[in-house]
């Protein structure tokens, strides 16, 4: 038990572990870091492929200007965009409601960040947005590392778009495609700064995360801060992790993306 300036002298040894498991708290907080992980991979990964086909087409004009507008959120500073979407999805003159209204789908402003039915539908919206160049940028290093000439067979074969996708797309992508939902998976289990920027955990910890879970009792800005509490959280949650890395590390030396991802 350690408040992060005493001496370290007060041991209690596993007591910190049972009350984080004990904590209903910090299960809902790991629920949703799981619900946002599943989400972003399940929406982001598939939707990043179709874009990056589109992108990928050679009748498309302008592409390295449409890949370089999506990859803008990437490297936009998450904290910033976690207040711009404040105020743009704000309960009052807010962008969305604004737009909304004016068309007619909505008679009152919503409070879309501060109702706990609709907050954390938001957060993952705004991550899938936030992040979806970078998986657009692998699946299109996937792409473009495909052998032409099995294409070019195909076409003389008679094989249409669909079919090559289908049958040779598809199949040559799946190392690639495990290493990216690996990468997902574990990237989006760690979003502190966009929750902590958009909502912190609220409202009525709809939106909280481990990551802002673990924050709120390691800096507590009210209250006894709990170092040792927050610790066993964190390695509480660290283990979690650790696990569905293993098994999507498995999937994906099963499938030969190690091999593909190290060309």
């Amino acid at each position: 038990r350690w408040n992060g300036i005493e001496p370290l002298a007060r041991y209690i040894g596993f007591a910190n572990f049972s009350e984080v498991i004990m904590d209903p708290f910090f299960w809902n907080a790991f629920k949703n870091s799981f619900l946002f992980m599943i989400s972003l991979v399940v929406v982001q990964v598939p939707l990043a492929l179709v874009l990056a086909l589109i992108l990928n087409a050679k009748w498309l004009k302008g592409a390295a200007f449409y890949r370089t507008i999506y990859f803008l959120p990437v490297v936009t500073t998450t904290a910033v965009v976690g207040v711009v979407m404040r105020f743009i999805f704000g309960a009052y003159k807010g962008l969305v409601n604004e737009v909304l209204i004016r068309l007619g789908w909505i008679h009152k402003p919503i409070d879309w960040l501060g109702d706990i039915d609709t907050a954390l539908m938001i957060v993952i919206i705004v991550g899938i947005w936030k992040t979806l160049g970078m998986k657009m940028i692998y699946w299109l290093a996937g792409l473009q590392s495909l052998p032409q000439d099995i294409y070019e067979a195909a076409r003389v074969d008679g094989a249409n778009l669909w079919q090559s996708f289908r049958h040779i797309t598809v199949p040559l992508l799946v190392p690639v495609g495990t290493v990216i939902v690996l990468l997902s998976a574990v990237n989006a289990l760690h979003v502190f700064d966009l929750v902590k920027a958009m909502t912190e955990g609220g409202p009525a910890f709809a939106t909280d995360m481990v990551d802002v879970y673990v924050y709120r009792y390691a800096f507590a800005s009210a209250g006894e801060t709990r170092i040792g509490f927050a610790s066993a959280a964190g390695v509480f949650y660290g283990l979690a992790v650790m696990l569905i890395s293993l098994i999507l590390g498995a999937f994906v030396k099963m499938t030969g993306g190690k091999k593909t991802y190290k060309s």
